[in-house]
């Protein structure tokens, strides 16, 4: 017989399980990694300032007094652009992958990256079965005699570990050409130079904390479907069983 079983603290396991999966892919996919130097439209990667003259939209000339600026974004793969062509294409912003396969020489994608990429797979790939199995787990407590929340706590866990090493291995590819164009010539490993951390990155690193929350709330969780209480209604027939 199949029983529902809702308490608070499983239930809140289960949502914040959905939760960190879905901010790690978010953050992955994103190209807010890193922002950077404020530049005129166009594809000119000369930073604003104001004493010199400004480029024109088509990345070339001189521009009129006012001239808008913008800010080049950069994520692990992908980018983002303004792109504005001879003054009759309206600005527009173009976000799109850089490579295409890991085999892509290291001035375009930095093996850094490529690291994280797979540290950030694999631990997108245990929570995601854990999001999977904390859904379940409101009709089904064991997998083959083991508790599903111990299980799913402790892979968890180890997607935590994976994406405390993507994100320590990331700033290692901050010295590659792609990011000096974006971040200054200065840029090189652990240093930025002129850009600035997107909310990407602080999404991944939002996303790493919250799974090892969600591996200490799983003994929780596993520890209040079986209290007491809920196997009172058990034994009482009840299929639907929601405690505090």
């Amino acid at each position: 017989m199949c029983y529902v079983i809702i308490t608070c603290r499983s239930l809140l396991w289960t949502l914040l399980s959905v939760a960190s999966f879905l901010m790690l892919l978010a953050a992955v996919t994103s190209p807010q990694w890193l922002v950077g130097f404020s530049r005129q439209r166009g594809l000119s990667s000369q930073p604003v300032s104001a004493n010199t003259s400004e480029a024109s939209d088509d990345g070339g000339g001189t521009a009129t007094p006012g001239q808008s600026s913008y800010q080049p974004t950069l994520g692990i793969y992908n980018r983002c652009l303004k792109l504005v062509q001879y003054r009759v294409v309206p600005r527009r912003e173009h976000c799109a992958t850089y490579v295409t396969d890991f085999g892509m020489p290291d001035a375009e994608f930095p093996d850094a990256w490529k690291a994280c990429l797979v540290f950030f797979g694999l631990g997108g790939g245990l929570l995601l079965m854990t999001a999977i199995s904390a859904l379940l787990s409101l009709c089904a407590r064991t997998v083959c005699g083991k508790s599903v929340f111990t299980l799913a706590g402790l892979l968890q866990s180890i997607a935590g570990l994976m994406c405390v090493l993507g994100l320590v291995v990331y700033p290692a590819g901050w010295g590659t050409d792609k990011v000096k164009d974006y971040c200054g010539q200065y840029a090189g490993p652990f240093n930025m130079d002129r850009c600035q951390l997107g909310w990407s990155f602080y999404l991944a690193v939002g996303g790493t904390v919250l799974s090892f929350l969600c591996a200490m709330l799983s003994i929780q969780a596993d520890s209040a479907t079986s209290c007491h209480k809920v196997e009172e209604e058990i034994l009482e027939g009840k299929n639907l069983i929601c405690v505090l």
